[in-house]
């Protein structure tokens, strides 16, 4: 029985699944299996998969109709054989020594849960390593997805989670939602389990490859942070609001700046050029730096927009509150609510 099951809900991406692949077959230490679950997709992966396996690759490939990466996950948790599940994206580019290090970490000490950060490859484009960037940076993020300095708790997210038999058998699965990943680690948080961040257990994270998906991602991300409060009333926190206050302020400052005195436009420039040079430092890249700065309007005023609609309607004119409608609950024996 492998040590690791590595869990993918896939959709149309082929060509990631073989760069995925590609990563796994590279593993120093291969007490692994990989679980891919094609979540009804017309292009489908088989033939990706089928030559992975022909070199070497460990892995089992379903296919079912098309339900949700949720879903998909859950119909993975059911057919995988290790005690301990790994969920990475199919986007994802996993280091040679992930395994390794992630056993080496689940010796050390009981874990039942962990997350791990990502970042980007240096075959990335640069839009993608903007991106990564500002997805990841203090100063745009708060540091919550794997910083050296955080603002609000770690909590794993499944582009790079896992968690163990003994976990499932207590929590179930995931739900079908925007946002499934923070709902499943709150979930687990409330199980009495303690997950943790493995920052040395980290993936390479392709994310979004334009800044107009990038935008359509984000503000997904900022309507389901109110259906998170919705669902647990303590989630919400400072940091949460950060981008929702950015929007607010930035067009304040703009109205001012035009209708007032143009000195307003100060400090909206202070945070841009504060971007720019801390994005510049890290990828020493005055073109990833110069990426970045449009890379963090459109991560927080996306987040922010959608926060914002998400909050005036749900929370303010209290409209669609009955969050069934984005909340799934799949009944089944593997999955406890």
């Amino acid at each position: 029985m492998p040590a690791v099951s590595i869990i993918v809900p896939v959709y149309n991406r082929p060509a990631e699944v073989s760069d995925l692949c590609e990563s796994l077959l590279a593993q120093t230490d291969p007490d692994f299996e990989l679980v891919i679950v094609e979540d009804g997709s017309t292009v489908p992966c088989r033939e990706v998969v089928d030559k992975a396996v022909s070199q070497g690759l460990t892995c089992s490939y379903y296919y079912k109709t098309n339900e949700g990466r949720s879903i998909a996950r859950n119909y993975g948790l059911e057919r995988a054989r290790a005690d301990f599940f790994v969920f990475v994206d199919s986007d994802c580019v996993i280091p040679p020594d992930y395994i390794a290090t992630l056993k080496s970490c689940l010796g050390a000490s009981r874990i039942d849960c962990f997350g791990g950060p990502d970042a980007a490859h240096e075959s990335f484009s640069d839009v993608q390593k903007a991106i990564n960037y500002s997805m990841t940076s203090f100063l745009t993020t708060g540091g919550i997805r794997g910083g050296k300095i955080q603002l609000e708790k770690f909590v794993p997210r499944t582009y790079n989670m896992g968690f163990s038999r003994r976990v499932y058998e207590a929590v179930g699965g995931f739900r079908e939602m925007f946002s499934e990943d923070i709902d499943m680690s709150t979930r687990i948080r409330q199980a009495g389990f303690s997950p943790v961040l493995l920052r040395q257990v980290y993936v390479w994270h392709k994310r979004r490859v334009d800044f107009r998906r990038f935008f359509r991602q984000v503000y997904v991300f900022g309507m389901s942070r109110v259906t998170l409060k919705l669902l647990y009333p303590g989630s919400l926190k400072l940091v949460h609001l950060f981008p929702a206050c950015f929007v607010i302020g930035t067009l304040a400052l703009i109205l001012l700046g035009i209708f007032v005195s143009p000195w307003f436009l100060l400090p909206l420039g202070i945070y841009l050029a504060a971007v720019f040079i801390g994005a510049l430092v890290a990828t020493k890249s005055l073109k990833i730096g110069a990426l970045a700065v449009p890379a963090a309007v459109i991560q927080l005023g996306g987040y922010g927009l959608g926060f914002i609609k998400a909050y005036t309607t749900k929370i303010i004119l209290g409209r669609g509150r009955d969050i069934s409608e984005e909340v799934f609950i799949r009944q089944g024996k593997n999955e406890k609510l």
